[in-house]
Order: structure tokens, then sequence, then C-alpha cells
């Protein structure tokens, strides 16, 4: 009886993940835009995957538009949508690159919308389309490495209306990772929470030219 007491303390103290919440309940979007050749660099190529082949030509791609709460993001929401047709994720891999990342988007992040299949892929092409991606990362012929915040200026510098607090530039493994940017649920730029807003301070991150 001890031992079932103390779990049930332990099981109700715990922080509940963010997973499994009510669909449509969030604050705002987080756009992710993934660069293609660091992906393949960190993780693709060893994936084998179909985004990561020789003349696929992948810049910016869209990773995810993500529901998000002032602090903290929903997961894997609780929706009564119906799943999208295998013909419905392919057709995105235009901006995503493949139709498994559409696939998985719209598992973990998609249902939390509140939205149909269909409207989220639609309201993801409209975010997609709201944001100039920097030209000149496209204009690379060979690796370089650069400080972040150039990514960030690049974007700012090609968007004007896009502040500061409204984009961040995340690394891994000393990659250049994405830019994630802010928007309201009508895809205006907004100021990003607190736990999203931490730039990358890397001053030598690498960044690779598309294949």
């Amino acid at each position: 009886m001890r031992r079932l007491f103390f779990s049930l303390v332990l099981c109700f103290a715990s922080p509940a993940f963010a997973e499994g919440e009510p669909a449509g309940e969030f604050d705002y979007y987080v756009m992710a835009l993934s660069w293609s050749p660091n992906w393949c660099a960190i993780e693709g190529d060893a994936k084998r995957s179909e985004q990561c082949d020789r003349g696929s030509n992948h810049g910016w791609i869209m990773h995810g538009l993500w529901p998000q709460f002032e602090r903290g993001w929903p997961s894997y929401c609780n929706s009564r949508a119906w799943n999208p047709t295998h013909a419905e994720t392919r057709a995105m891999r235009d901006i995503m690159a493949t139709g498994g990342l559409a696939w998985h988007q719209w598992k973990k992040h998609g249902r939390c919308t509140g939205l149909s299949s269909q409207d989220y892929f639609k309201l993801t092409r409209e975010a997609y389309a709201l944001i100039t991606r920097p030209p000149v990362f496209r204009k690379l012929d060979e690796t370089v490495k650069l400080p972040a915040r150039v990514v960030e200026d690049a974007f700012m510098e090609a968007n004007p209306t896009l502040k500061p607090d409204q984009i961040t530039i995340t690394c891994k493994s000393n990659h250049i990772q994405e830019a994630r940017i802010c928007l309201t649920k009508e895809l205006q730029f907004r100021t990003c929470g607190e736990d999203v807003i931490r730039d990358c301070t890397a001053r030598r991150a690498i960044f690779d030219p598309i294949r």
C-alpha cells in the first residue's frame, strides 16, 4: 500500500507531456524552414532520404507549420479530422521535399490546428509563400562557415517587415539548422515566445551549398 501511495504521488507530481491535447487550442504558429543540404549532412544522408539525392536542388524547405503556446507547444493532438491520403502528402513534396515529412508534420503538428488535413496543407503553402527566402544562399558553390546572425540578417533584408524578435536561427552539430519565424493565426509576423527566440550564437557555423 505504501509503495502504491508513493507511485501515485510521483505520477501526479510529474509534469504532463505536451501530447494528446484537444485540437485547436494554441496561441500562434512557428514556421520552421530547414536548409536541406545541412539536414542531409547531419542526418539525411545516413537515412538515405530521397531529399538528399544529387540534383534534388532543395534549399530552404518547409519543415513544418507548428501550433505553439506562449510557452511550450501541443503535439499529437486528439482530432476527428481524417488523415491525408498518400497522394495529398506526396503533393507537398515541392515545398517539403518528401511526402514522408508532410505526413509526419500532419500527425505531430497539423492535427493540433483543428483544421482538416487539406486546410492544414493549404495554410502551410500560404505561410511558405509569405516568406522570401534569401537568394544569396542558393549562389554558394562551396561550404562556408559564417555567424548564425548573418543568416538572420539575410532573412530580414529579404523581408523588410520582419523584425529580430520574430525570427530565430537554430544550429545543430555546428551546422545552421533552421530559420523559425513566428506568425499569428492569421499569418502575420509576431513576436516569438521566450522558449522560441533562442538564437544560435555560433560564429563559425557550417553552411553547405545546394546539391
